[in-house]
């Protein structure tokens, strides 16, 4: 007997697909290769061995802390045992034979790329040592711009906008195809991008500049660039988050994000980038923990909603390639149901891998306990697995998952690399304002700089302050700069220095970060304001969102970075100093503030010297 819940949701998934076009509720199967039929039974016959318990686990992709498999820091022992129930990765992968773990920079897996390469190689012989040996497929977030986990030395390329600004689908592909192959070189065999998501909504707190831009066909260009780039040099990408998180103002690791487009409206702006995704065979999608109701009624996030995972994602866009969750810790799934039920809904909406539970005990018991009684019936877990075996077969894991030092030095942070991440940049930088002609800055005339602003730390953890790479770039041109960071908030005495440091000199550039959106807005306004009146010329450059400018009418000179790391600085200084023309262009619409309905600046605009 169906339940009422069933019942709602099989006719929502049935509207939606009436919806969104009733000739296309059945696509075409995704190019996603299938393994010959050798290795499929292979596959099947290795599944066959596993336990309850050990299917379970390699739907699983876990945390876990520390730099090494079995001799972590002290700190990071006792922070695995009071969270996981374990030591190491290596009694992690023990205990629950899970299928994939996840690197993080807090959880200290990353400090460089040798010692990351370590620690895969001692994850792969803990799975190795196993009763049923299956790889561990190891995966980040490595979306570069303002989510990266890996920093120097390794390689460190611009963004998802501003190569969106740059609107060059041969320089996606290569940033895409340098950062896959540093990645393998480390043992890392999936990366969580590219972001899929269309920005169109400027207060989105949680996507912003790592999405390619607000054109849902330029962003569907790029992302399918991005996934040729990652997957040609043998890591699995993975487009997030479906079934699109771009149009919010909630950030779903900290609440239940509503997305009011109709089903029209999703076709239009949101499906875009993930068919281009499938079209070029990704190996993964992502799961958004976000409510759709022209989607689904029910009220369920997608992640757990099997109209959307099941109905639209694999029978009407016909996609085949495994779907991975976003982070099970996270509020937005977290909202209607226990962590107990979460990853057993999951599963049965249609998703194949559970990503970073908040209790791996907790929800290993409930998917072995939902197995057991046949909520989730042994034949669907079996197909999950196989999906998840195949895709580990496509990426070399069950040939060679280890890699080497020697491997490291050839592949990561080599001059080329870095050489091919500055020449991305330089395309990237856009001018959006230049009234009287204040740039390029002049060495004669504006020879003396102050450098102030906002110094977000770097999302690697590496490079920065970004007020100092400004001013070492400019340096480099000729001009004498001073730095002055003044923070997010800056406070009145800061602000009073920084206008009478800019009395000495002849010019400031000023880093903004997010001021239309963040708290302490009104004192970098106020930082920037104090600034022009001083009669001095004043260049403000937004190193992260570049909808500031719609709050700062005084400022003559204004450019967007996109990102406050070093190689995107470095581009921005390049730009200013007259070294590069600025050839970056919007990817988003910026609205003028006082007028939310009207564009300031369009999508496509970018001066030019």
């Amino acid at each position: 007997m169906h339940s009422r819940r069933t019942v709602l949701t099989t006719a929502a998934a049935a509207a939606a697909a009436a919806a969104l076009g009733a000739g296309e509720a059945h696509a075409a199967p995704s190019p996603v290769p299938s393994p010959p039929r050798a290795t499929v039974e292979r596959l099947r016959r290795l599944i066959a061995r596993m336990s309850p318990e050990e299917k379970a686990g390699q739907l699983f992709v876990m945390r876990v802390y520390g730099h090494s498999a079995t001799d972590p820091d002290p700190a990071d022992v006792a922070a695995n045992r009071e969270e996981i129930g374990v030591a190491n990765a290596a009694e992690l992968i023990a205990k629950y034979h899970v299928g994939g773990i996840i690197y993080f920079g807090w959880a200290h897996n990353t400090r460089d790329p040798h010692q990351i390469a370590a620690l895969s190689n001692g994850i792969q012989e803990a799975a190795a040592a196993l009763r049923v040996p299956v790889p561990v497929l190891i995966s980040t977030d490595q979306e570069h711009g303002i989510v990266a986990r890996i920093g120097a030395p390794a390689t460190l390329l611009p963004g998802a906008m501003a190569l969106g600004a740059g609107r060059s689908e041969a320089d996606a592909r290569t940033a895409g195809r340098i950062s896959g192959r540093e990645l393998f070189a480390m043992g890392v065999r999936q990366d969580y991008a590219p972001d899929a998501d269309v920005n169109v909504n400027p207060a989105n707190p949680v996507i912003g500049v790592r999405s390619f831009g607000a054109d849902p066909q330029a962003v569907a260009r790029m992302v399918a660039a991005q996934v040729g780039g990652y997957q040609s040099a043998g890591v699995a990408a993975c487009a997030k988050h479906f079934p699109g998180h771009g149009d919010t103002d909630t950030d779903s690791h900290v609440g239940l994000p509503y997305i009011h487009h109709s089903a029209q409206e999703w076709e239009r702006l949101d499906a875009p980038p993930f068919k281009a995704a499938i079209a070029a065979g990704i190996d993964a999608v992502m799961t958004a923990h976000i409510v759709v109701p022209a989607l689904d009624p029910s009220g369920d996030p997608a992640t757990l909603s099997r109209p959307i995972v099941t109905g639209i994602l694999r029978q009407r866009l016909g996609y085949d390639g495994v779907v991975v969750t976003d982070s099970l810790g996270m509020e937005g799934v977290r909202v209607k149901y226990g962590d107990d039920r979460v990853p057993v809904l999951a599963l049965k909406a249609g998703v194949d891998q559970l990503l970073n539970p908040p209790d791996l005990s907790v929800a290993h018991a409930a998917v072995v306990r939902a197995l057991r009684d046949g909520e989730l019936s042994e034949r669907e877990i079996d197909a999950k697995l196989l999906r998840i075996l195949a895709l580990k077969e496509r990426r070399g894991l069950f040939a060679d998952p280890y890699t080497s030092r020697e491997q490291v030095d050839r592949v990561v942070g080599v001059r080329a690399h870095r050489a091919a991440a500055d020449r991305i940049a330089d395309r990237t930088t856009t001018l959006l304002r230049n009234r009287g002609g204040v740039l390029p800055l002049s060495r004669r005339r504006t020879g003396r700089l102050l450098v102030a602003g906002a110094d977000p730390a770097a999302p690697s953890g590496t490079g920065g302050p970004p007020t100092a790479v400004l001013a070492e770039e400019l340096r480099r041109s000729g001009f004498a700069a001073t730095v002055l960071p003044t923070g997010m908030a800056p406070s009145r005495e800061l602000i009073a220095r920084a206008r009478a440091a800019l009395a000495e000199r002849d010019a400031a550039v000023v880093a903004t970060y997010d001021i239309t959106t963040a708290s302490a807005s009104s004192a970098q306004r106020t930082l920037v304001e104090e600034l022009l009146a001083t009669g001095k010329p004043v260049v403000q450059l937004a190193v992260r969102n570049p909808y500031d400018i719609a709050l700062l009418d005084g400022v003559a000179a204004a450019l967007a970075s996109y990102s406050w790391t070093d190689v995107e600085l470095r581009a921005a200084a390049r730009v200013i100093a007259g070294r590069r023309d600025p050839v970056g262009r919007l990817p988003v619409a910026i609205m003028r503030a006082d007028a939310p309905r009207t564009e300031l600046f369009p999508i496509g605009h970018g001066l030019r010297y």
